[in-house]
């Protein structure tokens, strides 16, 4: 009788125990978990997959967080995140150089790199023969209208013996890469991840220059996240767990890229699925290609870079780099 007692004493714990999970992973759970918001750099893409895989498996949740990710207007988020607009954001390590260089600096630092190393570049269909910067001579370039450009442009032409002056400078503003330079211009700056892999599946052959491949200093960190110092100091818990999560969202790109493919096009329909598959294939032997953790950054990557723009008077100032960035809140492994 004891046991049958006692049976039943257990049986009954356990089902309250279940019932009482259940509802806190109800409506209830949800009111207790931290709510973040995430701003990014452009319109949902394969650089960002790792977050939207730590959304759907689950990730953040486990930290405790419910994280919301949306695209903010032009401009870019280190702005806003220096306002105090979202928790977390994706930026370059340009705009961060910018932005801690000017006379009222914003209060923002990279936390995580994305990808290791730098994959944009200049491309240009094979039949305009652009093999080197030298061969910008006489030929259109298409851009947004950045100082960054022109400067990368005349450093790199300098660099490989060309005359900067025989290059043209055009401002085509946010048009795609395929119809600029079947319209418009004869090379434009790309992200090899994304029209570098979409070229090749649309059968249209590139010539691609590397920017590191004709100046190690160019080998810079884009994307990387970031965070408002204010959050960094205040509540260094909650960039742990949102690193730890985002970490492993990352991890499982790099494993399974054409799984993690579906947890972007699943919040982003919009997206080409053959494209974004191919790209996320590609990009999974970047994100963290040479080294010993996701995220993980250098000093001499943030050093040599902003020393490149201030040498070029695109900044006013050099870079502290050591307010800059930090690899502090990465996860261990």
């Amino acid at each position: 009788m004891f046991r049958k007692v006692f049976l039943i004493l257990v049986v009954s714990i356990l089902l309250c125990m279940w019932l009482s999970a259940s509802i806190f992973a109800g409506s209830g759970g949800e009111k207790n978990l931290k709510k973040i918001t995430v701003l990014l750099d452009w319109i949902p893409n394969t650089n960002h997959t790792g977050m939207y895989v730590a959304k759907e498996k689950g990730y953040y949740t486990e930290e405790g967080l419910s994280v919301d990710i949306i695209q903010p207007s032009e401009g870019g988020s280190a702005a806003l995140i220096a306002a105090g607009q979202g928790e977390f954001g994706i930026s370059y390590q340009e705009q961060v150089t910018y932005a801690r260089t000017t006379k009222e600096p914003l209060p923002i630092k990279a936390i995580a790199a994305i990808i290791q190393h730098n994959t944009s570049g200049f491309a240009s269909p094979t039949e305009r023969g652009i093999k080197s910067p030298k061969d910008f001579e006489g030929k259109k370039y298409g851009g947004w209208g950045s100082p960054m450009e022109t400067a990368m442009i005349k450093a790199l032409m300098e660099k490989d013996g060309g005359d900067f002056s025989k290059t043209e400078i055009i401002n085509i503003g946010a048009i795609d890469f395929f119809t600029s330079v079947k319209k418009y211009v004869d090379y434009t700056w790309i992200y090899y991840g994304w029209d570098g892999v979409a070229a090749k599946l649309k059968n249209f052959p590139i010539n691609f220059i590397l920017l590191q491949d004709f100046d190690s200093e160019l080998d810079f960190y884009t994307p990387v996240i970031i965070a408002n110092e204010n959050l960094i100091n205040n509540d260094p818990d909650l960039v742990r767990r949102f690193l730890s999560a985002t970490s492993r969202g990352y991890k499982f790109c790099i494993k399974k890229p054409e799984e993690a493919a579906e947890s972007l096009l699943k919040n982003a329909p919009e997206t080409d699925r053959e494209i974004a598959i191919a790209s996320q294939k590609y990009l999974a032997l970047k994100f963290q290609s040479g080294a010993k953790r996701w995220g993980e950054m250098k000093e001499e990557i943030w050093q040599n870079y902003s020393h490149w723009m201030y040498e070029r008077k695109l900044i006013e100032q050099e870079l502290d780099v050591d307010e800059a960035f930090t690899n502090e809140y990465l996860p261990e492994k």
